[in-house]
């Protein structure tokens, strides 16, 4: 699996599984789709062919947890579990190159200092890969050359450098094979040698280097203004070549192909409006056969002859837009994430011998007769002509002008991703459609910082966390009052991380543009962000320094307490509520303590909800119920939307309020119950 290919397994899963994300009117239990439906365990989720075409491993719950389950590939029915978890879903798995095992990764409660596990097809051998106490491991390739072996990066040394490792998936065996003094990461060949390896420079870019022997020479140089659009993929099989995406000669990511000797690039692919998003690879070539672009919705282009008549079959297919989760060995069998307009996500197999895709299953079966609201993509503009690609979801039910408007506005929920170096698409998204099934527009908007669109759209967010950023989500928001579609008085910010600082952005630098807020894990105050990361992300904070500001200078410190909300707490005159993670290693639980803190200092009415075995977000679907519940309470009472009631929501959950209770109608009953 390529590097973009597992980071786009790492987003279908938190899509699927955590979605990182007047007075109440109670509706009529046939009014909404239930939360359960929505936000608990899919029924199945997320199928990877294994190497050799003949089984399918997916995620299905297991005693009330998602774990690996493993079926033949024509016999789903037939399907057994190979993990046991009894608390943490599983979110992130692959096959081994054998065949013979699956890897996948687990932390715990959410502190991120995940293991590499490895466990055979008929589950009775599970192996902790990496044994080491207080370490974070991350998989640095993967090769059909060497199909029992993988290459795994591990902090067990120094806790700010991953060394690579050789782990045999078998038998557990592992060796150093390159001690890391200070590189941020590594790319390796299809023989699984180290070959390329960045180091951080000030300006948040990367010198690169390649491996001669025993020494590393520079290679190639990217500057901070391309950090985050230029970055090595993998190796072909020669190791002659190795692919990358690049926008170091234009504004937006090419595909280029780069001689490993002279540094030569060649490009094969290029959207002037959008960088590369996916690229799909032959597995055991390394060749690139085609590449995906997402402005506003998603597009591929074939980059070889052969692979043209499949990107034909699988449009003709899908009436939304797809992407291939896993490939056979031979390539001749994808798996396929479908995204259908109003339909719930499947899961297909797509067969290039015959072009035929075949559905396996879908991942929420009860949403199948379910009218989803359906999302539509808008190309607004800042106030100062930055192109703000957006997307609003209506409520399936309200009544439409000829333009698509809502015929009477509506109350509205200002969604923020969260990241900030992320970005909002066409794709389906749970909470979107939870908060329209409740009356709701929902607006999502890629304010200036996003990624996806080029370098000038990503660079035009340094040094503007609550500045030029905030004022895109205001201009989106005006847009939204403007065209009838918000009631101006019945707006709510609403986000998780960044999104999470940009709903308290919303209640302290406009305390009248907001009707409520709601925080998830978002930082209060930037100087103990940037003073509280953990020690493996010392590569990023140069870049960190670039984008936000400096906390080791007088005046980077005096900047970056002037754009957090902390400092401005005294100035919240609207509801607000924070949900938090007890073992969160990115935003600390200092982050929204240093908040709460402030607000009950001032005689500020707050409702702080916290989660004891949570990180950076609420994995376990029992703390995601009860959060969600809580917050569809408050933003009933603060909107005048619909809300189902609170029920059974908090059974299972490590649900405490710490602080405050003030906006959130039955709660204090909710957490009375046993």
């Amino acid at each position: 699996m390529n590097r973009q290919a597992f980071r786009y397994q790492r987003q279908l899963f938190l899509l699927l599984l955590v979605g990182v994300l007047g007075l109440a009117h109670h509706a009529m239990a046939g009014d909404l789709i239930p939360r359960r439906v929505l936000f608990g365990n899919p029924e199945r989720s997320a199928p990877f062919i294994s190497p050799d075409g003949k089984w399918l491993a997916y995620t299905a719950a297991r005693d009330g947890v998602m774990n690996i389950w493993v079926a033949p590939v024509d016999d789903l029915g037939n399907a057994h579990p190979v993990t046991s978890d009894k608390r943490r879903p599983v979110m992130e798995f692959q096959w081994a190159m054998n065949g013979t095992h699956l890897l996948y990764f687990q932390d715990h409660d959410g502190d991120e200092n995940y293991h590499l596990y490895a466990v055979d097809t008929d589950g009775r051998s599970t192996r902790d890969l990496t044994p080491w106490k207080g370490i974070r491991a991350t998989i640095i390739a993967q090769s059909y050359e060497r199909p029992d072996e993988v290459l795994v990066g591990v902090n067990n040394r120094d806790s700010r450098w991953h060394d690579a490792w050789i782990i045999n998936v078998t038998t557990g065996d592992s060796r150093l094979v390159e001690r890391n003094d200070g590189f941020a990461d590594f790319v390796a060949d299809t023989k699984l040698s180290v070959r390329l390896g960045s180091k951080p420079l000030p300006d948040g870019g990367s010198t690169w280097f390649s491996r001669s022997r025993n020494s590393w020479k520079p290679f190639l140089h990217i500057k901070g203004d391309d950090a985050f659009n230029s970055e090595p993929l993998f190796f072909d099989d020669s190791g002659k070549r190795v692919w990358f995406t690049d926008s170091r000669h234009r504004d937006t990511s090419a595909l280029v192909s780069v001689d490993a000797r002279t540094a030569r690039a060649t490009v094969a692919a290029h959207s002037t409006r959008s960088d590369i998003d996916y690229v799909l690879k032959d597995p055991l070539a390394g060749k690139p056969l085609a590449v995906a672009f997402d402005y506003d919705r998603m597009s591929w282009q074939a980059l070889t002859a052969d692979i043209q008549p499949d990107l034909d079959a699988l449009a003709k297919s899908v009436s939304g837009y797809w992407f291939p989760l896993s490939q056979s060995r031979d390539n001749r069998l994808w798996t396929i994430w479908i995204d259908n307009p109003g339909k719930p996500i499947r899961f297909g197999l797509y067969d290039r011998a015959t072009r035929t895709l075949k559905i396996l299953f879908t991942a929420r079966p009860n949403l199948e007769t379910t009218p989803l609201p359906v999302t539509t993509p808008y190309i607004l503009k800042s106030r100062d002509g930055l192109p703000l690609v957006s997307y609003l979801t209506l409520p399936r039910n309200v009544s439409l002008k000829q333009d698509g408007r809502p015929a009477a506005a509506l109350p509205m929920v200002l969604m923020v991703h969260g990241g900030p170096w992320a970005r909002d698409s066409l794709a389906y998204d749970p909470y979107a459609s939870w908060l329209a099934n409740r009356g709701y527009a929902v607006l999502k908007v890629n304010f200036r910082g996003s990624t996806g669109f080029g370098k000038t759209f990503i660079n035009a967010g340094d040094g503007e966390w609550g500045g030029k950023m905030h004022d895109d989500l205001i201009d989106a928001t005006d847009w939204a009052i403007r065209e009838g579609i918000a009631q101006p008085s019945r707006i709510a910010i609403y986000g998780a991380s960044y999104g999470g600082f940009a709903a308290l952005t919303g209640l302290t630098a406009t305390p009248d543009k907001f009707a409520c807020a709601v925080d998830i894990v978002g930082p209060s105050n930037l100087v103990t962000m940037l003073s509280n990361f953990p020690a493996y992300w010392q590569s990023f904070l140069d870049n960190f320094r670039r984008r936000l500001g400096n906390p080791d200078t007088k005046a980077g410190r005096d900047f970056l307490e002037q754009r957090s909300p902390l400092f401005h707490a005294d100035r919240i005159r609207k509801p607000l509520l924070i949900g938090q993670g007890a073992n969160d290693p990115r935003v600390t639980q200092k982050e929204a303590d240093q908040i709460v803190g402030q607000m009950k200092q001032k005689g500020l009415p707050v409702t702080y909800v916290l989660y004891s075995d949570e990180g950076h977000g609420f994995a376990r679907p029992q703390n995601r119920l009860s959060f969600n519940a809580i917050t569809e309470q408050f933003l009933a009472q603060c909107l005048a939307g619909k809300a189902e009631p609170i029920g059974s929501d908090f059974e299972g959950s490590s649900v405490a309020v710490p602080s405050g209770k003030e906006f959130v109608s039955g709660l204090d009953e909710a957490l009375e119950q046993p």
